[in-house]
């Protein structure tokens, strides 16, 4: 046979792996999105905060996911990614410092006063609390007007007086723009609800929410709060310290905004329950069926002898093997007697 009669088969496209397949228009997931953006996770997430990137809900209820109409919009820009990295960078102290040309000092001094905001945190490996801000807000700090005096020269008395007292207002700063971040793609009541009741201890949330099933319903909406260690280790108290609210003011507004909306969540729809199982019946009447579904049984107990009948004990005791002989019960039988009498 020669080399021309054979013919190779024709390659054809291998069939596509069952399973669930997304559709060319589907949005993309968090993960994936970061990667199409060509930011880091922790950057892609301050950007989805700050709504530099718009998201939609998922139609599965697996979060939140970026559409591509959106993904191709950022990527339109001409200095992307630089731009959208540049909105959401962030500096610690010693950066910021150089941003608004101050001392270090000087920056944590206007940071603890309130007047730059936090908008992420971590713990080093010495357990110390490290402050990150945005680097465009504090160029828009630096290029106020008001802001000015602020940055030179002698810090005012009543800001000193109250740097004395030990004010420092980044926890609570942190936590209010925290709390913004978490409301602002909440659309649910009880999501609402559940993102105002994690920033307080769970004793005032008992307090408010006194109904274990509302409060199990809440923990299904709780948002997840940064994780800083093992849980239980002193770097996770002290986070926890953090994104707990303590102060006696922030506690109140806190839980008058609990309370409000958590009316609107109940009106909204009410939390799932157990069924109510139906009432057991009353005991006569359990007594009375179980007495019918049990099989009569024999009375073993003696009964009274009437004169008709002859006593069964006065009958010849029937042979019941080596037992009635050992308890001498049965009479020993009669070639056993002869053989006796040989002896």
């Amino acid at each position: 046979m020669s080399a021309t009669g054979i013919t190779q088969p024709a390659q054809t496209a291998a069939a596509p792996a069952t399973g669930t397949l997304r559709t060319p228009t589907a949005p993309f997931a968090p993960s994936r999105a970061a990667r199409e953006l060509g930011l880091k996770r922790s950057e892609f997430d301050l950007a989805v905060h700050l709504g530099c990137v718009r998201t939609v809900p998922d139609e599965g209820g697996g979060g939140r996911r970026v559409g591509r109409d959106e993904i191709e919009r950022l990527r339109h820009d001409r200095r992307f990614p630089e731009t959208l990295r540049e909105r959401v960078r962030v500096v610690g102290t010693a950066d910021g410092a150089k941003l608004l040309d101050v001392a270090p000092t000087r920056f944590t001094r206007l940071a603890r006063l309130g007047l730059v905001t936090p908008v992420n945190f971590y713990l080093n490996r010495y357990r110390a609390v490290v402050w990150l801000y945005l680097a465009d807000e504090l160029r828009r700090f630096a290029a106020g007007r008001e802001t000015a005096p602020l940055l030179s020269g002698r810090t005012p008395q009543r800001l000193r007086d109250q740097l004395e007292t030990g004010l420092d207002l980044r926890p609570r700063n942190w936590r209010a723009r925290q709390l913004g971040f978490l409301l602002r793609p909440a659309a649910d009541p009880w999501t609402r609800a559940a993102v105002v009741a994690s920033f307080l201890d769970p004793a005032q949330v008992a307090e408010i929410v006194n109904d274990p099933y509302e409060r199990a319903y809440l923990n299904r909406f709780r948002p997840d709060q940064p994780v800083h260690g093992v849980p239980g280790s002193p770097a996770a108290l002290l986070a926890e310290r953090i994104t707990t609210a303590d102060d006696p003011d922030e506690i109140a507004w806190l839980r008058a905004d609990l309370t409000a909306t958590l009316a609107e969540a109940r009106d909204h729809r009410p939390a799932p329950r157990p069924r109510l199982e139906q009432a057991p019946p009353p005991y006569e009447e359990l007594k009375e069926k179980v007495a019918q579904s049990v099989p009569p049984q024999q009375d073993s107990r003696p009964r009274p002898r009437t004169s008709g009948q002859p006593d069964r004990s006065e009958a010849p005791e029937r042979t019941r093997g080596l037992l009635s002989r050992l308890r001498g019960r049965n009479p020993r039988p009669a070639r056993d007697r002869r053989r006796a009498a040989r002896v």
